[in-house]
């Protein structure tokens, strides 16, 4: 039987500035843009959201939660060397680990030197190394598969964990709102909520074809997750399959000179990113535009050469199907798989001077 740990840092970005100036310590903290600049929020501490404010936030609804609300810029460098810390930690005492972002990871310690064969006492262990190398906290959940390890995760936020033992999985599942299983968003939760259906125990007395006469394919993959049933791999090796870059602005654009800046602005940043990838085969460019309606459109070239030239060739072939102001720009680009024909090669790349 498998044993998984979930891992996730407590308000990540937040703590990590909190750590670094003790005074904000139990005032609401977050850590975004501003919201002159349309910013939202990255991450915030508890004592923020107790007025309501939530990662992707809008920092100017955050603002008007809670006015006394004190905003941080991002500290990458920082949160960079914490996280370093905290997989390295991860690692020694298990090969099989899957990184989810820079403060969140699942562990498969199935196979790992166990203090006295618990994977729940290794949490503590591991929990306990992260707070003496980084003074930051974080909780775990420990079950035997990913999709109970991370619900049981939440269960004691902040700075604890919960383990589900194989015997209490039912009684773990039974009451859970459908909502707060991952896969589930909000549309979904409604859909299901006017269905009938809002915790596990609305689930479990239906067939699975019952289930999938009723919702569709969703009830196939809900029959499983509802009974706690999980086959997924804790999957090691991840390949980037895109990158990109975008700018919301502080004022819509309406200047066609104007965009053409940002657009150079922005293939400088994404030739900046693309040098972290020197071996990867890019497919061609993509150039994306938002209005202030959020209306969204995007296109992309295949085999195009990543520099501004070409990136303000696409923006002005899609912004004259609607040239109206516009909210946002971006630039990115997709990588080609080893199964697919190569485009273009990063040697290839024109840079802007």
């Amino acid at each position: 039987m498998r044993k998984i740990i979930h891992l996730d840092m407590d308000c990540f970005f937040a703590a990590v500035e909190m750590r670094e100036d003790p005074s904000l310590v139990g005032k609401p903290v977050a850590v975004g843009g501003s919201a002159a600049r349309r910013g939202v929020i990255s991450t915030c501490n508890y004592e923020a959201r107790k007025f309501g404010v939530r990662s992707a936030m809008a920092t100017g609804l955050a603002m008007k939660l809670c006015p006394k609300l004190i905003l941080r810029k991002h500290s990458g460098h920082l949160y960079r060397e914490a996280s370093d810390i905290v997989m390295d930690i991860c690692h020694r005492y298990t090969n099989l680990v899957q990184s989810l972002s820079m403060d969140e990871a699942y562990l498969d310690v199935t196979e790992s030197d166990l203090p006295k064969g618990s994977a729940t006492l290794l949490a503590q262990k591991i929990r306990q190394e992260i707070f003496d190398a980084t003074k930051l906290t974080a909780s775990a959940g420990i079950a035997t598969n990913k999709l109970l390890a991370k619900l049981a995760c939440e269960k004691n936020k902040p700075n604890g964990q919960f383990t589900v033992s194989p015997d209490k999985v039912r009684e773990f599942m039974t009451p859970l709102p459908l909502g707060k299983i991952h896969g589930i968003g909000k549309v979904s939760a409604e859909y299901l909520r006017q269905q009938g259906f809002n915790t596990c125990a609305d689930i479990l007395p239906l067939t699975r074809f019952e289930l999938v006469t009723r919702i569709g394919n969703m009830g196939d993959w809900l029959y499983d997750a509802c009974r706690g049933l999980d086959d997924r791999e804790v999957i090691t090796e991840w390949e980037r399959k895109s990158l990109s870059v975008e700018t919301t602005f502080n004022q819509d654009l309406s200047d066609p000179e104007e965009m053409r800046v940002a657009l150079t602005d922005l293939i400088a940043e994404l030739q900046e990113g693309l040098t972290e990838y020197p071996e990867k085969k890019i497919h061609g460019l993509q150039v994306k535009i938002k209005y202030h309606d959020f209306k969204q459109t995007t296109i992309e070239r295949a085999g195009m050469a990543v520099d501004a030239d070409n990136a303000w060739l696409l923006h002005l072939e899609r912004w004259a199907n609607d040239p109206r102001p516009v909210r946002l720009l971006g630039v990115g680009v997709r990588f080609v798989s080893e199964e697919e024909t190569p485009q273009l090669s990063f040697d290839a790349l024109t840079m802007t001077g």
